[in-house]
């Protein structure tokens, strides 16, 4: 971390970072949506909560922004589950069929 701090490189680590764990949301909405329908979102909720809670307990900055980072993806996603169900029900993405 001392290394990141002396050579100023702490803020692109956490633009690197970032990209990752918003990608990383974009399969679960998807996959999230398909497999339960929007009655996951509680998930994104709870996920949410515990990394910005996390990210106030961490007194370090790189990880402290990470965690918010995570945790403000968690929430959108939230707002992203239902546009989902929406873009689903345009025939954008495939629907689930019902078994048995």
């Amino acid at each position: 971390m001392e290394f990141l701090a002396h050579y100023h490189l702490t803020g692109i680590v956490i633009g690197v970072a970032t990209f990752p764990i918003i990608g990383l949301f974009h399969p679960l909405v998807i996959k999230g949506e398909y497999y339960f329908g929007v009655r996951c979102w509680w998930v994104f909720l709870v996920m949410g909560l515990a990394a910005v809670a996390g990210s106030l307990a961490v007194g370090n900055l790189l990880w402290s922004t990470l965690l918010a980072v995570w945790g403000a993806s968690s929430f959108w996603s939230i707002g992203e589950l239902f546009e989902q169900r929406e873009r689903v029900a345009k025939g954008w993405f495939p629907k689930r069929e019902k078994r048995g």
